[in-house]
């Protein structure tokens, strides 16, 4: 028999942890004098309470490994349940939000895609802001180990070419889970305590640097105003672009810095790849925005280092509408959004390690059609690509473009236009946050849309974080079968 008590306990641990940093955004509330602090009170509480219960009367269960199934009903099973206790504040809170705007904004944040409901940002308490922003912020941390401790366990995605780098923990995965995540803190904490001082130094007030620092490091996007990043144009966007791509780096090369091997970080092919594609695209867009519109040099090739490593990196930010850049900027934010930062990362979408895969895939057919009896192994890193990873990689692929298809039909249903359909998909699959056209682009945000579709990009925001074929793998009658 299925045993689910060991998931039911670690998913209690973590909503009760959840419930725990609730008191954080209430002190905020207290200082700011409004009222609103015994929100986060109440349902921090009931959070506490909820899920420490629920560990209570199943840790009679808890053993050191968890079996296959089990780690796969607890990978899905955190993400889908967090929101439901992080949404609390926006329910009861100012916000005053529906159980499906709460669901879809605190989905949004733990898997930081950074797509909004909420209008007047701007006006909203502190302490509701804030939540926001530690709610991507440790959706970003949770990523991490996920993508480091579980993906490459089960296989997911391709993922499984990381199991030498992420540690062996197979039939260990709640211990070694919890030696990576203490790993990576320093190293999380670090960073965006060093992005906090960055924009302080760009003249941001102590709250928007703390907010956005949270943000910045998870990747999230989420930001204290309606009109996102560009209430800070300038040296805050250099700052930001650096953040971004020091978040899109696998954090296993930080852990290794840490303890003195700095090598693997420079011979990393992800790195380089992932950073000489930012640099070709923003010489694309910085000298086509120079060519159609009237830019300062400087200005064409800050907004566009901002705004493309904003979306590659699927952080979010906005700083400018670029909707108005025309038809050929539009299309390659599209495919942007689809290309992703390096696995181990708070980065989402398809990542660069696969289109390395499926590159070095596609050159040996080539080399085999021209030479059919020669030996041609893909690679990936100096190593081979053994054909089970080879077909993880092309499964996600075939999973990603069919569930991109089937996600669009679906929005268009429930009477969405075609962009705003294909683009909402894509930007909940990839967790990118803002999406094209008037209504979801960089200038609008969710509020509008119905709640069918909220609740279809709620779901897609979950398989895209947890790359897709986690969350398929529940779907299948083998998997309950044994």
């Amino acid at each position: 028999m299925f045993d689910l008590r060991p998931v039911a306990y670690v998913i209690g641990l973590l909503v009760a942890t959840l419930g725990a940093t609730m008191f954080l955004p209430m002190l905020v509330d207290i200082a700011e004098g409004r009222g609103e602090w015994h929100v986060f009170l109440e349902c921090g509480v009931f959070t506490v309470l909820a899920g420490g219960l629920t560990s209570l009367a199943c840790a009679n269960a808890v053993k050191e490994g968890l079996t296959l199934q089990q780690t796969f009903l607890l990978t899905v099973g955190v993400w889908a349940a967090l929101p439901l206790f992080g949404g609390l504040p926006f329910i009861f809170g100012a916000t005053e939000a529906s159980f499906t705007d709460a669901y879809f904004e605190a989905m949004s944040g733990l898997t930081t895609t950074g797509s909004t409901v909420f209008t007047g940002l701007d006006d909203l308490p502190m302490g509701l802001l804030l939540w926001r922003g530690i709610l991507q912020w440790l959706g970003g941390i949770g990523i991490i180990v996920v993508a480091m401790v579980f993906l490459p366990e089960l296989r997911v995605g391709g993922m499984q070419v990381f199991r030498s780098e992420a540690f062996e923990t197979m039939g260990k995965i709640l211990p070694r889970a919890t030696e990576i995540a203490s790993s990576i803190s320093t190293i999380y904490v670090a960073l965006t305590l060093a992005c906090a001082v960055a924009y302080l130094l760009c003249g941001m007030n102590a709250f928007d640097a703390t907010v956005h620092a949270l943000t910045t490091l998870s990747t999230g996007g989420f930001s204290n105003y309606d009109a996102s990043f560009g209430t800070f144009q300038g040296p805050a966007e250099y700052v930001a672009s650096c953040f971004m791509v020091a978040a899109a780096l696998p954090f296993v090369r930080y852990v290794q810095m840490l303890n003195g091997h700095y090598s693997p970080f420079w011979r990393d092919s992800q790195i380089i790849v992932f950073l000489l594609t930012i640099l070709a695209l923003v010489a694309v867009m910085a000298g086509t925005l120079l060519m159609l519109f009237p830019h300062h040099p400087e200005q064409a090739i800050r907004e566009s280092l901002f705004n493309i490593t904003s979306i590659i990196s699927g952080t979010g930010y906005a700083s400018v509408d670029y909707m108005s850049w025309g038809p050929f900027i539009i299309t390659m934010f599209f495919f942007i959004g689809l290309i992703g930062g390096c696995a181990g990362s708070t980065t989402c979408s398809v990542k660069i390690f696969r289109y390395q895969i499926l590159f070095a895939s596609v050159r040996v057919q080539l080399k085999r059609i021209r030479a059919p009896h020669g030996v041609f192994i893909p690679r990936f890193q100096g190593r081979q690509v053994d054909d089970e990873t080879l077909s993880s990689v092309l499964a996600f692929f075939a999973f990603f473009v069919v569930s991109l298809g089937v996600l669009s039909v679906g929005l268009g249903m429930t009477g969405l236009d075609f962009i705003t359909s294909i683009s909402g998909a894509a930007t909940a699959l990839a967790n990118v946050g803002p999406g094209l056209g008037s209504e979801i682009g960089p200038a609008g945000n969710f509020a509008g849309i119905n709640d069918a579709a909220k609740w279809m990009l709620a779901f897609a925001m979950l398989t895209g974080r947890l790359e897709v074929m986690a969350v398929f793998a529940l779907f299948t009658p083998r998997f309950w079968q044994g």
